[in-house]
């Protein structure tokens, strides 16, 4: 039997072939896609993602125009900014501690701003996302840190913080 020890982040990228993920930031992967739809959309997509504590590696602050579920793999916990339609904001916590608080799955409603990094003392983590019906670029918008600020005032560091031009 081998011998289990936590795989390191360059393990990881090599094992999934991980590459950049455009303008959001993180390195992924796509490792499902469903059948495609009368639309042109895949009924679904899955990916793999690897955030680490390195300055500059977060996830940007997006939203999509469907139902986002994100998992979580291996590794630290990760800090989610949701900024909601209605103006509302929060912070949820993907990790293994589910007693704690945090979640394994978490479903971010189309239409919610969404960004995030490894949480603090952390170093990595590996999780995924699903969406059904599936990913298409056409699906992302880039948020733009002075509108999200304006709109969200409360929250303006953490946006700044995960904002790219």
């Amino acid at each position: 039997m081998r011998q289990m020890s936590p795989p390191t982040p360059e393990e990881l990228v090599a094992h999934y072939g991980l590459e950049p993920i455009p303008r959001e930031g993180g390195l992924f992967r796509r490792t499902w896609a469903g059948p495609e739809r009368p639309d042109g959309r895949p009924a679904g997509t899955a990916i793999v993602a690897l955030l680490t504590a390195r300055p500059g590696d977060f996830s940007a602050l997006h939203r999509l125009t469907a139902d986002e579920i994100w998992h979580h793999y291996l590794g630290d916990p990760l800090d989610l900014l949701l900024l909601a339609p209605d103006g509302t904001a929060r912070t949820a916590v993907l990790g293994p501690d589910v007693l704690g608080g945090q979640h394994v799955q978490l479903t971010v409603p189309a239409g919610t701003w969404m960004g995030g990094r490894v949480g603090p003392g952390g170093a990595w983590t590996l999780f995924g996302c699903t969406m059904a019906p599936g990913f298409t670029a056409a699906d992302y918008e880039h948020g733009d840190a002075d509108e999200l600020t304006a709109r969200y005032p409360a929250e303006a560091a953490r946006i700044m913080e995960l904002c790219r031009p």
